[in-house]
């Protein structure tokens, strides 16, 4: 249990690395929660601190949760302890405890989570993300459609239990961290890519 548990520790405190702040500091030297829509994620990275730097802390953001599923696997032998690991990875990217909790979506560290766990169940997600975008050029409301629709994709693709149910609560964090855009979509008011956007 003791292993476990600081597996897991160490699984949130990587997803806490908070490269979305760091970067865009870097770039700007301001913090990204006071710019744009304040995400500390890739997007508003985007958005605020060019596409180089946003892909950048894509990649980044992404790899700190295979890192975690991947060396939970490796020290715990379980597939579902690297289910565990990933969702406490996003934990730390939603709620690091290096920026007082007040972190991002935790998409990019999801999908790599499961990338791992579920490559075809991801990739599926991925697609409908990438569709959704397509029609209606809102990227908030196509994170949540496909981040709902994992679970499923999972299920559908042969992913174990452990897998799918950890999935599905990585979902609902991910959904409980846009409360602020459903809001907002729900009042008609939120941004479609290429609106101008307060830096």
């Amino acid at each position: 249990m003791l292993m476990q548990a600081l597996v897991f520790l160490a699984a949130y405190f990587l997803g806490a690395i908070p490269f979305p702040y760091l970067l865009a500091r870097l770039k700007t030297g301001r913090d990204i929660r006071e710019m744009g829509s304040g995400n500390v994620g890739a997007t508003n990275v985007m958005r605020t601190s060019g596409k180089a730097l946003g892909l950048l802390t894509l990649i980044l953001d992404t790899a700190k949760g295979s890192v975690a599923v991947l060396g939970a696997q490796a020290i715990l032998q379980q597939e579902v302890y690297g289910a565990v690991a990933g969702f406490c990875a996003m934990l730390g990217h939603a709620y690091p405890v290096f920026l007082n909790f007040r972190g991002g979506k935790s998409v990019a560290t999801g999908g790599g989570s499961f990338l791992v766990l579920s490559p075809f169940g991801i990739l599926t997600s991925i697609a409908v993300f990438v569709v959704m975008v397509k029609i209606s050029r809102i990227v908030s409301m196509s994170s949540i459609i496909a981040s709902a629709l994992f679970p499923l994709f999972a299920w559908f693709y042969g992913a174990g239990t452990g897998v799918v149910l950890w999935g599905g609560l990585s979902a609902a964090l991910i959904v409980f961290r846009h409360k602020t855009n459903i809001q907002r979509l729900m009042e008609g008011t939120e941004k479609k890519i290429g609106e101008p956007k307060d830096v």
